[in-house]
């Protein structure tokens, strides 16, 4: 299932933009849970609810995503149709309702995937799937890389534009056309941070926040010190996927365009444990990979992915490193 850019979308950049702004998301029933946290808080968790026995997809969604983003209305649409059963846990935050605590989410944040994924794996009566879109990848794949075998729970796994190195990725979200999308972050982070402070005084510098411009400073200002890193270079360098991509035990599929403005080819890991396959195709955008004549479809993404999740991972072979360029 080789991706094809369709020759009307001829560039990363739209690629990136057209399927999430112009292409009409999938109708789905989402059933929502909230969940109350160890440390006093919550998340919501939307489901799908399919037939007993059948497959599971758990799916986190990417920096200030939601439920109701194109990707996971199209995978949560194609899980429906299949009869599976799926859930897009949303990160502290985005699920619509600011959250209670001082915390937010970040890149690395394995052990609230784990927390998720535990309660989850205890719905499924089938197979469990996991998949990670952007941040949420990149959170999959750390949880995959430091549980080692302790994440076989998992049947099989795949990351989509998962930031694998936060740092070249943070750089390049700050250079020419791409400050359109650190612009796009930052107009609801910068928000949310701010009417945090009502609830917490002084939990970070106002003035900073408001003087952020770029990913780097606001990771400086907020992310970072909330979340136990001493500044944006330790946490980039520490939250990155790229150093454990050796140390998953589970079938996973990592899927990075080459012209992802996001995270540009040239900084995609060429290595990896022999049960990932890292599959890099010339063309896709950041999370984009919208396929078939003009208007276009949503849906060759999803396809792609349940079809490593439930037969491709099966045939993984358990020996070799590998990278599939298109």
């Amino acid at each position: 299932m080789d991706y094809l850019a369709p020759r009307w979308l001829p560039n990363g950049h739209l690629q990136t933009i057209y399927p999430a702004l112009c292409l009409p998301k999938p109708a789905v029933h989402l059933r929502r849970e909230r969940w109350d946290t160890p440390d006093g808080d919550f998340i919501d968790v939307d489901f799908v609810d399919g037939a007993p026995d059948q497959p599971f997809v758990l799916m986190f969604h990417g920096l200030e995503g939601s439920s109701a983003s194109h990707y996971a209305r199209a995978m949560m649409a194609e899980v429906a149709a299949r009869g599976w059963s799926g859930a897009v846990p949303h990160f502290r935050g985005c699920s619509g309702e600011a959250n209670r605590a001082p915390r937010f989410y970040h890149s690395g944040d394995s052990a609230e995937a784990d927390w998720i994924i535990r309660r989850l794996h205890q719905r499924a009566t089938g197979k469990f799937y996991a998949t990670g879109v952007s941040l949420g990848g990149n959170v999959l794949l750390r949880w995959l890389g430091e549980s080692q075998h302790q994440a076989e729970l998992i049947d099989a796994a795949c990351a989509v534009s998962a930031p694998l190195d936060l740092a070249a990725g943070g750089k390049a979200l700050s250079n020419g056309l791409n400050r359109l999308y650190t612009r796009m972050f930052l107009q609801t982070l910068k928000p949310k941070c701010e009417a945090k402070l009502a609830h917490f005084p002084g939990l970070f510098d106002v003035q900073a926040l408001r003087g952020a411009q770029d990913l780097y400073a606001f990771d400086n200002v907020v992310t970072a010190p909330l979340h136990g890193y001493r500044d944006t270079d330790d946490y980039w360098h520490r939250a990155s996927a790229r150093h454990v991509l050796g140390d998953i035990t589970v079938p996973t599929l990592v899927l990075n365009a080459q012209n992802d403005p996001f995270l540009p080819g040239i900084h995609l890991p060429r290595r990896a444990a022999a049960r990932v396959l890292l599959d890099y195709p010339a063309e896709g955008g950041h999370v984009g990979f919208a396929s078939g004549r003009l208007p276009g479809s949503l849906g060759w993404l999803p396809r792609r992915l349940l079809h490593f999740l439930h037969d491709g991972a099966a045939t993984r072979a358990p020996h070799t490193d590998s990278v599939c360029e298109a």
